[in-house]
């Protein structure tokens, strides 16, 4: 089974690698490809990160462009997803510093940042995350929702494994005592709009 999801996943690299070698070569046809197999991936990262839905779909666009524009300087060391994911989780950091620097109040801990994430903060675990502080949500969200290992997402952040490794006890251990309390104040109705 392993060997088999080994595979796949040797396959998809196989073919992203294809892709990107047309990009290199301004072939618009492998951009629409690759653009459709990774937004909604991509999406559902940034939105993690940015906690917008408008910024996510304008973050997304701004990635795809950097890999059009940058496809030529990829030199298969690592995996095409943690390349693009790379570019991706470095995109989301600059913008969530620029609208705090623009916004300042605009998006605390706890507050959404436009109405229409209120549909997506509705999922128990969904809100726990975004309790973490970034870099322990990030490394969650690559680790646990993309399945990526802790040397991909180490790659990916910038950092040692090591220190990803200290984010995800951190994080787990918040993650936990979140979800405790968020249930204990549910079954006691204390509490239900926390989070």
């Amino acid at each position: 089974m392993a060997e088999t999801a080994g595979t796949k996943a040797d396959d998809r690299n196989q073919r992203e690698r294809a892709l990107l070698e047309r990009i290199a070569r301004k072939d618009r046809h492998a951009i629409s490809e690759l653009y459709r197999a990774y937004h909604p991936r991509l999406f559902k990262f940034v939105f993690a990160l940015t906690r917008s839905y408008s910024s996510a779909d304008e973050l997304v666009n701004d990635i795809m462009l950097i890999v059009w524009q940058k496809a030529a300087t990829f030199r298969g060391d690592s995996k095409v997803s943690t390349w693009i994911f790379g570019i991706a989780y470095r995109q989301a950091l600059r913008s969530v510093t620029r609208r705090r620097k623009t916004y300042p109040q605009a998006c605390t801990g706890e507050t959404a940042c436009d109405d229409s994430v209120d549909i997506e903060m509705q999922d128990w675990v969904w809100r726990g995350l975004h309790t973490l502080p970034h870099p322990q949500r990030m490394s969650m969200v690559l680790v646990f929702y993309y399945g990526l290992s802790y040397p991909e997402t180490a790659e990916i952040t910038g950092c040692s494994v090591n220190t990803v490794k200290t984010r995800m006890f951190h994080a787990r251990r918040k993650l936990r005592e979140y979800l405790t309390d968020s249930a204990i104040a549910d079954v006691t109705g204390d509490g239900r709009h926390h989070g």
